[in-house]
């Protein structure tokens, strides 16, 4: 599956599009963020045009994409699927690959559920729960 530009949008609303380098709102510092939230290659002082941001974001989300692919082994709809890609954009690969809610989902129990118990255990920063994460 790719993910669909619904699920593109999805991402892009939460993140903002932030064309000056900024640090980590979890942690303050690393790793330093820009565009829509990406972070490969970014350090302090960086500033992209619009352009670079779409292209950043696609070229990050391709990774994000392959991983949910990858590590899911149940058919998903394309909003869980869209889900789990932002997810897994925000958390990152190896906090997909190593929860709960994978193992869970891939076992086969209910969908709802798992996501109902699942997803709030992933809200908090550095500094207990984010406003942003917990909307999401």
């Amino acid at each position: 599956m790719d993910i669909s530009a619904a699920g593109v949008d999805f991402i892009k609303s939460f993140e903002g599009l932030f064309l000056e380098a900024y640090p980590d709102p979890g942690t303050g510092g690393d790793p330093w963020t820009i565009g829509y939230g990406c972070t490969e290659g970014v350090r302090p002082g960086m500033v992209i045009s619009e352009s670079q941001a779409e292209a950043m974001l696609a070229e990050e989300l391709d990774i994000f994409v392959a991983a949910v692919n990858q590590l899911v082994t149940v058919s998903l709809s394309q909003k869980e699927f869209d889900a789990l890609v932002s997810f897994s954009y925000n958390c990152g690969v190896g906090a997909l690959k190593n929860s709960t809610l994978l193992r869970r989902l891939n076992g086969g129990d209910e969908r709802c559920l798992v996501y109902n118990e699942e997803l709030p255990r992933w809200i908090n920063g550095g500094n207990g729960p984010m406003p942003g994460l917990v909307r999401r």
